[in-house]
């Protein structure tokens, strides 16, 4: 499954640059697996405008807590930006 999610700047350059490996989501409306694609869009919640860079990641571990719908955190591993 492929999920486009917002991304703020300063955490969007830390994936692009390297730094950043993971992904801390709100799994409430989303059924994140293993193997799914994550495109990060860089947005500006300041202006509310997305900047049209993205990165793909894919999806290689995910830690849950014991409730479903809660936070999650995703191990990511860029393969595409555009």
């Amino acid at each position: 499954m492929t999920h486009k999610l917002k991304t703020w700047p300063q955490y969007f350059y830390a994936v692009w640059d390297g730094r950043k490996t993971f992904e801390y989501r709100d799994a409430f409306d989303r059924d994140f697996q293993v193997g799914d694609t994550l495109i990060l869009q860089e947005y500006d919640p300041n202006t509310g405008a997305y900047s049209g860079r993205s990165i793909d990641c894919d999806v290689t571990y995910i830690l849950r807590d014991e409730i479903p719908g809660t936070f999650v955190v995703m191990a990511i591993k860029p393969m595409a930006r555009r």
